[in-house]
């Protein structure tokens, strides 16, 4: 298995890395990728990618709500770094409406300056939506014409959203919100075709039954797997094997 979307090296996993990869190992998820949020944790993604570098695969980006008044300095660093080394993906950007719409045409601006970035260097995007689905698939239906391809992290919207998306050509990132009773989304994914999925924790965060309001980690991705098979009616080792066939077409593994 291939957890497409979490975050390692924040602090909540300082103290036990070494075990949370092992334990994820076990359960067998092999690669990590590791989406950026801002210059303040640059330094702690690219040392846990020095760490592990067989597993863990750093992104590169300006997150929407990290998008402030120094917005322009960010995406500075962001250009810099795309310019020094490569990186697996432009991410983790996109729109977040849901805290605050102060900084709304400064999120717009990044979005689609990290999209021209992304086209510019041949990487996916990987895309952070929340409470502003159709406004952030308008945006990328901007760019289709050009090439711009990646994930939809976390996808919970409707399937109307789901097929403009795969529409678009990109996939939808399928994790622990899939085991919530309301959130709706099985209800979803039974109409959409495996090959347009891809797995993801976004850890620590968004832990899936049963440990939700725990921390989450990348072990818990066979939680997504088992729950994609009973709604597919297919054994778990068919939606690892599509699933992780998706992820490495989109990385270019």
């Amino acid at each position: 298995m291939i957890d497409t979307h979490c975050h390692l090296y924040l602090d909540e996993f300082k103290t036990d890395i070494e075990e949370v990869i092992a334990r994820a190992q076990l359960a067998g998820v092999h690669k990590f990728y590791l989406p950026a949020i801002d210059s303040a944790e640059i330094e702690h993604l690219l040392s846990l990618e020095a760490r592990f570098p067989s597993s863990c695969y750093a992104m590169m980006g300006l997150h929407p709500c990290s998008v402030k008044e120094n917005y322009l300095q960010e995406l500075a660093i962001v250009k810099a770094w795309l310019t020094k080394r490569k990186f697996v993906a432009v991410g983790e950007i996109g729109l977040d409406f849901y805290w605050d719409k102060t900084f709304a045409l400064q999120q717009y601006e990044a979005f689609k300056t990290q999209i021209e970035l992304s086209i510019k260097y041949n990487l996916p995007i990987v895309i952070h939506s929340r409470n502003a689905m159709q406004e952030t698939i308008d945006v990328v239906k901007e760019f289709v014409s050009v090439g711009v391809r990646g994930i939809f992290h976390c996808f919970g919207g409707t399937l109307k959203n789901a097929n403009e998306i795969i529409d678009a050509g990109f996939y939808l990132g399928i994790g622990g919100v899939l085991t919530y009773k309301k959130s709706g989304l099985a209800e979803v994914l039974e109409h959409i075709d495996l090959k347009y999925m891809v797995l993801e924790t976004d850890a620590p965060y968004l832990t899936p039954v049963p440990f939700r309001g725990n921390r989450n980690e990348s072990g818990y991705l066979k939680y997504i797997v088992e729950e994609l098979a009973l709604i597919k009616n297919i054994s778990t080792q068919e939606v690892i094997a599509i699933t992780t066939a998706n992820a490495e077409k989109i990385f270019g593994i």
